[in-house]
């Protein structure tokens, strides 16, 4: 994640015996780890997700600061805001338009 993009390559996930593909379905997936926070903030402070998004929405990171998301477009992108204690937000967004998709295999 540089210049507010994301680059890289996809791999398509459809084994049903994975986690992901048992609860999103078959697909390509993106896991972006999150540690650069504003001044006092922690990942408590954050909130995260795929915009537009398919019905997950933002959500509150967890202690690993880490988060996976399901792409299925590559005019979404990846979207952290911040919120300080009086309610102020910082927003900011990463691309997937310069993301490659893996060829499925089989």
């Amino acid at each position: 994640m540089s210049g507010g993009k994301i680059t890289g390559t996809l791999k398509y996930y459809d084994d049903p015996t994975k986690a992901l593909v048992q609860d999103w379905g078959e697909g390509y997936f993106i896991a972006v780890g999150f540690s650069n926070y504003s001044s006092g903030l922690t990942y408590e402070d954050a909130e995260v997700g795929i915009t537009p998004t398919e019905g997950a929405g933002l959500v509150h990171l967890d202690s690993d600061q880490d988060a996976v998301f399901k792409v299925t477009d590559k005019t979404q992108r990846i979207t952290a805001i911040q919120t300080d204690a009086n309610g102020h937000k910082l927003q900011q967004f990463w691309s997937l338009a310069d993301i490659t998709y893996a060829p499925k295999e089989g």
